[in-house]
């Protein structure tokens, strides 16, 4: 019979999706611990759903009788939530770059836009989110808006977002940032309106260190 046939495969599918699943979700959990979500846990949630209504037969589709939910606890003594409903923009950032991280050889997505990443994150996180991004983007392109120089000096093209009034009207000018620009726009990242010579040094140091970062 058709319907057993198509139930024994979805079977073998549900078995194998357990398997991979155990695997995404210990190198998840790795990505977000060097992302400082040290106590974070990510799970994926895989039912079978072997019911049948009305007709008497079961609802397959292209993926068999799975529903799959990815879920998460950010935080130490929370319980796990569908991903879906994360509030926190920068958290969800860190996760889908977790994910996106993992999966950077085989997601067929061609533009990855992360924004608010560096929402609450210190300095040695904001490096290890620099050093994904860049892995993401030799196989993606990535959009990312950030504050941070740890973020910005790993860019291989630099925009600089300014917004202006200009007869009662709020405006949104998008500048190319290039040579000595680039280098004072960092500077300002690290020092604030006050630009230094010894900030400008550390920001031309930054960027030539990150180009130094292997892409692999």
């Amino acid at each position: 019979e058709l319907d057993m046939r198509l139930f024994e495969v979805s079977r073998l599918l549900n078995a194998e999706r357990k398997k991979a699943a155990m695997m995404l979700e210990e190198r998840i959990g790795r990505q977000l611990d060097d992302l400082e979500m040290k106590n974070a846990s990510f799970k994926v949630d895989i039912r079978m759903d072997t019911t049948a209504e009305g007709t008497g037969e079961r609802k397959y589709t292209q993926y068999g009788l799975d529903r799959v939910e990815f879920l998460i606890s950010p935080n130490a003594g929370e319980p796990l939530k569908p991903l879906a409903r994360i509030a926190s923009g920068g958290e969800m950032a860190r996760i889908m770059l977790a994910i996106k991280t993992i999966l950077a050889d085989v997601d067929s997505m061609p533009t990855l836009i992360f924004d608010e990443i560096d929402n609450g994150i210190s300095g040695k996180a904001a490096r290890k989110v620099g050093e994904k991004l860049s892995y993401i983007s030799g196989r993606h392109q990535v959009i990312c808006v950030t504050h941070l120089p740890q973020i910005a000096c790993m860019a291989d093209h630099h925009y600089l977002i300014e917004k202006f009034t200009d007869d009662n009207r709020t405006r949104t000018m998008v500048r190319k940032l290039e040579g000595n620009s680039k280098v004072t726009e960092i500077a300002r990242l690290i020092g604030g309106t006050d630009i230094s010579d010894t900030s400008l040094k550390y920001a031309e140091e930054m960027i030539n260190n990150a180009k130094k970062a292997i892409r692999v």
